[in-house]
């Protein structure tokens, strides 16, 4: 069985993350989608919310699995046996940092990461442009999934 895990903080997850977890359906028998805890950062959804969020989305999807964890991603991968982390790129620069991650995560542990292009119709999207539509009261129900948007 091919097991990839999809990490992220889903703040909260967008179009964009949707649509690389379904695109990455046709190459993995699971997805692990993977919300991470990092107590240096300032979240506006809470981890309850954000891993409802993602559950409501894929509740008839068995294919599907939503966790959450701390630690470093590749210590997760090998406690749950997966071999693929799968990331989206929307830009240069996603690619650059994201590039340095994947070797390192190779070099510590041997698992691959597998890059997927955002969608034309999403590149745009991300969950700190959404946070800050949110944040100021705007129309962000074009970027979410509707189990956001509350």
């Amino acid at each position: 069985m091919k097991r990839a895990l999809f990490p992220g903080s889903f703040d909260p997850i967008t179009l964009g993350h949707t649509d690389i977890i379904v695109r990455s359906l046709d190459l993995f028998d699971e997805i692990v989608v993977a919300i991470g805890d990092n107590s240096q950062k300032k979240y506006m959804f809470d981890l309850d919310a954000r891993k409802s969020f993602i559950q409501a989305i894929y509740k008839d999807n068995p294919k599907i699995t939503v966790v959450n964890y701390s630690g470093l991603t590749v210590d997760y991968c090998k406690k749950i046996g997966a071999d693929f982390i799968v990331r989206g790129l929307r830009n240069p620069a996603d690619f650059e940092f994201e590039k340095a991650i994947a070797h390192t995560n190779r070099k510590l542990s041997g698992i691959e990461t597998v890059f997927f292009l955002t969608a034309a119709n999403t590149s745009y999207i991300s969950s700190s442009i959404v946070r800050e539509i949110i944040a100021n009261g705007g129309d962000y129900t074009s970027l979410v999934p509707p189990e956001v948007r509350v």
